[in-house]
């Protein structure tokens, strides 16, 4: 099992062997590798695939102090925002140690969400980035559009009585689309074990919120270089799609597509079409 030490945290990833330039899939936050499933089998053989947990997901560790992550949830949320939260910085920073121990020097940088946000500051802060592909996400700072306050408390809420697959059911919901979650009962069962097993706990996922909370780099988008494909879902809940017409003014070779109707997750749901999209753009600039 492939794995890197940055910073005293043991980061793991899985590494597709591929013909072409290596696509990396971040993901966002609190998600495991499998949301990126659909996009990794649209790229697999023709390219090379790197998929990174981040700090605090599935098999890599989440380097936080060890009472912190045994107090009860409203003693230590409060302490993770203020004192131990990540940065996406150092998320980066992670990304940077992953690839280095992979030993490639060109990468397409594929981010969602949280998982934009480092693409973002990665593709700044490192040279390994020959493409980016922003799903979903945001620059951060005043000029963004914040999450919906309804969203927020319903991403963190615990119903009363509820089982752990009821939490994470109640949880997701503003990420997808009512219409399509209530026609593919199957599958948002499957999701639902996928994420009991390779998402972030509790605390990790608290501490990777305080990152994208405190994630700003909207005066500095002008220095990213590289060719970006920005897309992003009409009907994102999560945040709205005025984020990813923000990305496209300000950073400066940009190509937007807007998926209409699209949920935040619009990857999963409208994932033929995204995949068609993605593997224009990279062959674009293979």
């Amino acid at each position: 099992m492939p794995r890197v030490t940055r910073d005293g945290v043991s980061i793991y990833y899985e590494r597709d062997e591929g013909e072409g330039t290596p696509v990396v899939f971040l993901q966002g936050l609190g998600f495991g590798r499998w949301m990126w499933r659909w996009q990794r089998e649209a790229v697999a053989g023709d390219y090379g695939a790197i998929a990174p947990d981040n700090r605090g997901t599935g098999r890599s560790e989440a380097g936080l102090p060890p009472l912190v992550g045994r107090l009860p949830r409203k003693l230590r949320a409060p302490l993770i925002f203020k004192f131990a939260g990540y940065s996406i910085g150092g998320l980066a920073a992670d990304l940077e140690a992953v690839l280095d121990d992979v030993g490639i020097y060109d990468a397409h940088i594929v981010g969602a969400s949280m998982g934009g946000m480092v693409a973002q500051r990665y593709a700044l802060e490192y040279s390994r980035a020959k493409t980016l592909t922003l799903c979903c996400t945001t620059h951060g700072g005043v000029d963004a559009v914040p999450i919906p306050d309804e969203t927020q408390e319903q991403m963190f809420d615990t119903p009363d009585g509820a089982s752990e697959r009821e939490v994470i059911r109640h949880r997701m919901r503003p990420a997808f689309n009512e219409r399509f979650t209530n026609r593919n009962p199957h599958l948002m069962d499957r999701i639902i074990e996928w994420r009991l097993e390779q998402d972030a706990g509790a605390p990790a996922r608290e501490a990777q919120a305080a990152a994208a909370l405190e994630f700003d780099v909207s005066d500095r988008l002008e220095r990213i270089r590289v060719p970006t494909l920005v897309l992003h879902g009409t009907n994102d809940r999560v945040l709205p799609v005025a984020n990813g017409k923000l990305l496209d003014e300000k950073i400066p070779d940009t190509r937007l597509e807007l998926v209409e109707g699209g949920s935040h997750c619009f990857f999963i749901e409208d994932s033929e079409l995204v995949n068609r999209t993605l593997r224009s753009f990279l062959d674009e600039h293979e």
